[in-house]
């Protein structure tokens, strides 16, 4: 069912209703979820308004195919992210270089950080490659999620 969602657009921050929109659920539901997934952390700004990253909202879809479309529970959907969240640390402790140019994401939550080449200075050449990144890295969580059916 993931691919009747929209593309994510390349940009750096999303509001709560950009993701409820993005990710086919609403936002009392993506609230609920990061009280029961601690991986889930948006940055708070004024007036505690939530700012989601692109690897949050890729995680939002991956647990809403958990719950939705695989039939899992919250504890068991909770159990299996953290279960790729371990194969993904173990691939990076083995030297594999997994996404190749972008961190997995840690246990504890902490963001996907882009490892930009020191030659990328120019903002424009940055802000044009930022696409590409982004859909390799969904590329490459399509491809973990294709292999846990198999």
């Amino acid at each position: 069912m993931e691919n009747a969602l929209p593309p994510i657009p390349a940009k750096r921050y999303f509001t709560i209703g950009e993701v409820g929109d993005l990710c086919g659920v609403k936002p009392h539901v993506l609230r609920y979820w990061e009280q029961e997934f601690t991986q889930l952390r948006p940055m708070k700004r004024r007036g505690n308004r939530r700012y989601y990253q692109h690897h949050e909202v890729l995680m939002i879809r991956r647990i809403r195919d958990l719950l939705y479309d695989q039939g899992f529970t919250i504890s068991g959907a909770r159990n299996k992210m953290q279960e790729l969240l371990q194969v993904e640390r173990d691939k990076k402790r083995n030297g594999d270089p997994g996404l190749d140019g972008v961190d997995a994401m840690d246990m504890d939550g902490d963001a996907m950080e882009i490892d930009v080449p020191a030659l990328v200075e120019d903002d424009h050449l940055f802000k044009a490659s930022m696409p590409l990144v982004l859909l390799r890295r969904e590329l490459f969580e399509i491809r973990e999620l294709l292999a846990l059916v198999d």
